[in-house]
């Protein structure tokens, strides 16, 4: 998705990445790959009572609060300051909603199970509560979703939302099925690492998104930083006037205009 998304929008859309944001790109991809390779695997839930238990645990409470308290502060706060400016405020918003789609989904697709198994899935009332709860987060994703498309580049958005997205989804199984306890020492530094990774790659992605660089022209780019003249502030230049060591003829001229 991230990479068709940023090849269909240079070529139709005339949105194109530069080098930065290519690597950027890449690193991204290369850190949620590393994530999921050292994630555990999802603990076995095959009924909505096991399912209900699990949404009923304090740790996945608090942490659901704590998202939503995010959630909130981003909408209601943040994105109608910062919102077209800062590419992350929508993007981060859809990204904390997706925690609940998706572990929405999950519970959804235990109760499909159920329903074709002959149990009275639609009696139990936490899958209404998870269709309520899907409804309204994909609505609210898509909504922030379109408004961060409108406002900036597509191969810049699906790279950072992909990133995002990953990473709250994979931190929500790991709270809510507990598949830290599992985790061995290689997966937990390999899970740090691909973090660390995903988070230069985004650095990138966002901090020289305006910078035209580009495979053809880095050796010009490059030997322009490297000639850009030094600008001098008004007491460096008392400072040479001063100096007896310049000729006259090489010194800075200053003029005085009496009105």
């Amino acid at each position: 998705s991230v990479l068709r998304s940023a090849i269909l929008s240079s070529y139709l859309l005339g949105e194109r990445l530069n080098l930065l944001g290519k690597l950027g790109c890449m690193l991204s991809l290369v850190g949620s790959t590393v994530m999921v390779i050292h994630a555990p695997e999802d603990e076995e839930v095959t009924t909505l009572d096991e399912m209900s238990s699990k949404l009923k645990e304090p740790g996945f409470l608090a942490y659901a609060a704590i998202l939503l308290a995010i959630c909130f502060l981003l909408i209601f706060y943040l994105a109608p300051r910062y919102g077209q400016r800062n590419i992350l405020i929508y993007l981060t918003i859809c990204s904390v909603i997706g925690a609940f789609s998706v572990s929405s989904v999950k519970g959804l697709g235990i109760a499909i199970k159920g329903f074709f198994a002959g149990r009275p899935v639609l009696q139990h009332p936490l899958t209404w509560i998870l269709v309520i709860t899907l409804v309204a987060s994909i609505t609210t994703q898509i909504n922030y979703l379109n408004k961060s498309l409108d406002i900036f580049n597509t191969a810049l958005v699906f790279p950072i939302y992909y990133v995002l997205f990953t990473t709250i989804v994979i931190a929500t199984s790991i709270i809510l099925f507990k598949e830290w306890v599992t985790m061995t020492v290689v997966d937990i530094i390999g899970t740090v690492c691909g973090f660390l990774t995903i988070i230069l790659g985004v650095f990138l992605l966002h901090a020289f998104k305006d910078i035209d660089v580009s495979l053809g022209n880095l050796p010009q780019v490059l030997q322009n930083e490297q000639q850009a003249p030094v600008t001098q502030d008004d007491k460096n230049i008392l400072i040479e006037v001063d100096n007896s060591s310049i000729a006259p003829e090489d010194k800075p001229k200053v003029f005085m205009i009496y009105t």
